[in-house]
């Protein structure tokens, strides 16, 4: 059978009973970092199955209309009721103003 439990009780860890560990001092001399990588040696990740090289992107594209507008700061193509003027006078959106 459990016993209940006071979980409103502190608890305690054995990290606060122990005294606090010296910190090591940091040597004044120079230091010499060993970096053992080559920056012209690049990492090329294929998944597999994922060769998209004879696939081609189909996208319609829809022509701004006479409501809309695009934003000069976010470049979003939005609605005329969210267009505001900037300080340079370009149109910006309430989300960038």
């Amino acid at each position: 059978m459990k016993t209940a439990s006071d979980y409103d009780a502190r608890r305690v860890t054995d990290a606060e009973n122990q005294e606090p560990a010296e910190l090591r001092q940091l040597e004044s001399g120079p230091s010499t970092a060993v970096v053992d990588e080559d920056p012209n040696d690049v990492h090329f990740f294929e998944l597999p199955g994922a060769d998209l090289s004879g696939e081609e992107l189909a996208v319609t594209v829809i022509p701004q209309r006479s409501d809309e507008f695009t934003c000069s700061s976010c470049f979003l193509v939005q609605h005329r009721h969210r267009m505001l003027l900037s300080s340079s006078g370009r149109p910006i959106c309430t989300d960038c103003a």
